[in-house]
């Protein structure tokens, strides 16, 4: 087995080598900062949605909301949905960590955060947002936004991560997502139990409510630990 593993070695590049390293690097730091602060709750949304925007002010009253109950509120970064959010919870001495990422055009970290981490891979940022949360929330967004929402979904359908409350902010914009979904139930390449991971919803005290029944987890604590074991035994 060792001899299969160094005849591998040998066979990458320096490239491949120093990409790889660089991915660990990036993974690593996000670990660490996941790990100084206890789970909150993630909000993803729109970096181009301008502060104005009803589903940004709605973004600004959940943070604010969520602050006041104790909560660490976590996002991208950026600005649109993520400034919003982590301004609310900002404005009362709330936590608000940013989970920045390098982009082609620069993503400026927003000025509402108690901490902040910018990443090199996309990969390595998500997984960074998953680990930090102990609810989900998505508001109106784009490509970014759909990426995210498809993966955490796929994971949690594929029993890949711990089920989490998923609340989709916006029914109006939602509706249409929730057509495709239950195309695909029709189709059976879901299930209707997998329909059942997310939520839609235009009252933010569902997610308050959500965070407060979870309540507050330790740093020392998150709920991926033993979690592959837990995963195991369901498959037995």
């Amino acid at each position: 087995m060792l001899g299969a593993y160094e005849d591998l070695l040998k066979k990458l590049s320096i490239e491949d080598l120093e990409r790889a390293n660089a991915y660990a690097k990036d993974l690593t730091r996000g670990l660490q900062i996941v790990r100084s602060f206890p789970q909150g709750v993630t909000i993803f949304g729109s970096a181009r949605l301008p502060q104005d925007d009803k589903y940004c002010q709605m973004a600004y009253k959940l943070g604010r909301m969520l602050a006041e109950n104790g909560h660490a509120v976590i996002t991208g970064g950026g600005p649109g949905i993520m400034e919003a959010a982590s301004h609310g919870s900002y404005e009362i001495g709330g936590r608000t960590i940013g989970l920045n990422i390098t982009l082609m055009h620069e993503q400026k970290p927003n000025p509402y955060l108690t901490d902040c981490l910018t990443f090199e891979y996309f990969f390595a940022r998500k997984v960074s947002l998953a680990m930090s949360a102990k609810v989900f929330v998505f508001f109106p967004g784009g490509f970014g936004t759909m990426d995210e929402i498809a993966e955490i979904l796929c994971l949690m359908q594929e029993n890949k991560m711990p089920r989490m409350p998923v609340f989709l902010i916006g029914k109006a914009y939602w509706k249409n997502f929730e057509k495709i979904i239950s195309k695909m139930v029709e189709m059976k390449l879901v299930s209707a139990e997998d329909t059942k991971i997310f939520r839609m919803t235009d009252d933010l005290e569902e997610v308050v409510k959500a965070a407060n029944k979870i309540g507050h987890p330790k740093i020392s604590e998150n709920f991926y630990d033993g979690f592959k074991e837990a995963s195991a035994l369901t498959r037995k």
